[in-house]
C-alpha cells in the first residue's frame, strides 16, 4: 500500500514520498511491528494503514494551523521553510512508531535510533548538511515527544501526538480481541463513526468526533485526552464529541454490547 498525502506545490514532500513509499526497509518494519503489535500482542495498528491515516491528519492539522497564523516551529526557530515544516512533519509520522520491531515498552526511544538510521538515506540531496542536521533533529524530538507524557516543544511535534490518538475511526477497527473476552476497549473502538475539522468557535480549530454509541467516549478519555492536554495545541483546537441519534448496539461475535 502505497503512502499518499497532499503534497500541494511542496516538491521536497513529493520527493520524500517517493522515496518512501520505495524503501524496502521502511516498508518492511512497517510489515515488522504490526507483527509485533498485532499477531503477538494483540494490540493496535502500527504499520501502514495507521502511518497512512496518521500522515493525512498530521498535514492537514499542520497547515490548518498555518491558516490561522500559527507559525511552525522549524520556521520560526531555525529560519527554514513551510515546505520544511511539511517534511519534518511527515518523516516524524513514518519514523515514530518503527520501535515496535524491537518492542512495545520504550519503542519511542528505539524509534529515535532506527530513524537516525533511515533518515540520511530518505533526505539525500534535499538539503546542505546544516539544514539536513536541522530537520533530523526535529524528527527525533517529535518522535520522542508523541509519548503522552513527553512535553513537546515544536508546533510540528504537537500536530504528531495530536493526530496520532486521532486515529479512532471505527475506533481503529483494526483493534484485534479476542471474540470470547469483548472488552470496553473493543466496544469503544467500534463506537466512533468520524473524525473530521472544522472551523472552531472560541478556537482556530474544531476537532468533531461523531459516536454511534456512548461507550465512544471510554476512547476520548483514554486515547485521545491525555495526548490532547499535552500537545502544546491546547489553545489552537477545540474538540466536539457527539452522539448521533440513537445509540446503536455493537456487536462482537456472539455478545451485544
Amino acid at each position: 500500500m502505497s503512502l499518499v498525502v497532499p503534497t500541494k506545490d511542496n516538491q521536497k514532500l513529493v520527493t520524500l514520498l517517493e522515496r518512501i513509499n520505495e524503501h524496502v526497509t521502511l516498508n518492511t518494519w512497517w510489515y515488522s511491528s504490526n507483527i509485533n503489535a498485532i499477531n503477538r500482542m494483540h494490540i493496535n495498528d502500527h504499520g501502514p494503514v495507521h502511518i497512512k491515516i496518521v500522515a493525512n491528519l498530521a498535514i492537514k492539522l499542520l497547515r490548518l494551523l498555518r491558516e490561522h497564523g500559527v507559525e511552525a516551529s522549524i520556521v520560526k526557530d531555525h529560519q527554514m521553510t513551510d515546505d520544511d515544516a511539511e517534511v519534518v512533519l511527515l518523516l516524524a509520522v513514518c519514523l515514530h512508531d518503527l520501535g515496535h520491531i524491537v518492542h512495545r515498552h520504550e519503542h519511542e526511544r528505539f524509534s529515535i535510533g532506527l530513524a537516525t538510521t533511515l533518515m540520511p538515506e530518505l533526505l539525500e540531496g534535499m538539503y546542505d548538511p546544516r539544514e539536513q542536521a536541522i530537520v533530523m533533529a526535529e524528527v527525533l524530538h517529535a518522535i520522542f515527544a508523541h509519548d503522552t507524557p513527553i512535553d513537546p516543544f515544536t508546533i510540528e511535534a504537537g500536530c504528531l501526538k495530536v493526530a496520532d490518538a486521532l486515529d479512532m475511526e471505527k475506533g481503529r477497527a483494526r483493534i484485534p480481541f479476542s471474540i470470547s473476552e469483548p472488552t470496553i476497549h473493543a466496544v469503544s473502538a467500534l463506537a466512533i463513526e468520524e473524525v473530521t475539522f472544522a472551523e472552531g468557535v472560541d478556537k482556530p480549530i474544531r476537532i468533531c468526533i461523531r459516536m454511534s454509541n456512548s461507550a465512544g467516549v471510554f476512547q476520548l478519555d483514554n486515547l485521545l485526552k491525555g495526548k490532547f492536554t499535552n500537545s502544546g495545541l491546547i489553545d489552537y483546537i477545540e474538540i466536539e464529541a457527539r452522539l448521533d441519534g440513537d445509540e446503536k448496539n455493537i456487536m462482537i461475535d456472539s455478545y451485544t454490547m
